[in-house]
């Protein structure tokens, strides 16, 4: 008697059309358009989230304060462990396509990005998951967060799009994503999943490399390696400029 074959389980592939950004003075931004396929043998209905991560970076905000009639900044925040570009392209809404608890896990949409609070004290566990932070901040935390992420949105560096994602054939899959001219230097990290009734079931990632290049890159590797030394020549260059700009206005 034959045993039959055990189905295989389902799989998602997928490729970058480019796979390194070089940035010149003259960038304007960037279109990477991902192309993919789905495998899967149980024909279930499927979705396909790509989530798109640019390089950390600290984010530093402060809150206007009126202080004896004035207003001035109040003591600036940082929160580490934000990436400096972040898009979340989905088949549907990502709150149709899975619970909070399993999106929060992914960092699958801005609302869920794990960005640490200042001066952390604790996490508290709701929804199931490790992920309510209390900080120093209290109450404010929230507002503090919304803030971030409205400075990240407006410069076009966070962003959603509940229909980035595009079956375009039986299996294929096609979503596109924009890099602005603010898009950070350094990797970028390009995650693929694939869900079933609510659960990944597959994933995949894949890299993209944004980097400066020609004259850019020299000054951007020199500041960088040498920061000293490049604070130095700018302020050498600076004061060169100044006196040049005195003996010209003293002469007309």
């Amino acid at each position: 008697m034959a045993v039959p074959m055990a189905e295989p389980p389902a799989a998602i592939s997928a490729a970058l059309t480019e796979t390194n950004v070089r940035v010149t003075s003259s960038f304007r931004g960037a279109r990477i358009v991902l192309y993919g396929a789905v495998f899967n043998p149980e024909t279930r209905p499927a979705d396909v989230v790509v989530l798109v991560r640019g390089p950390e970076q600290p984010i530093r905000i402060a809150r206007k304060t009126r202080v004896a009639g004035l207003w001035v900044n109040s003591r600036p925040v940082v929160f580490e462990g934000a990436p400096g570009f972040y898009r979340a392209a989905s088949t549907r809404p990502l709150r149709d396509i899975a619970t909070f608890g399993v999106l929060r896990r992914l960092g699958a949409g801005v609302d869920h990005l794990p960005i640490n609070a200042p001066e952390e004290q604790r996490i508290e566990t709701r929804y199931g998951v490790r992920d309510v932070v209390v900080s120093r901040l209290g109450a404010d935390y929230g507002q503090w967060r919304q803030a971030v992420m409205r400075l990240k949105e407006n410069s076009r560096l966070y962003a959603e799009d509940d229909r980035g994602v595009q079956f375009v054939d039986r299996g294929l899959f096609r979503a596109e994503i924009d890099l602005p001219t603010a898009a950070p230097i350094g990797q970028y990290r390009a995650e693929i999943i694939l869900f079933q009734d609510g659960r990944p079931v597959a994933s995949r990632t894949r890299t993209l490399t944004v980097e400066k290049a020609g004259a850019e890159r020299a000054l951007y590797l020199f500041a960088r390696e040498k920061p000293w030394l490049y604070g130095l020549a700018s302020v050498a260059i600076a004061l060169l400029a100044g006196w040049a700009a005195s003996v010209v206005f003293r002469r007309t």
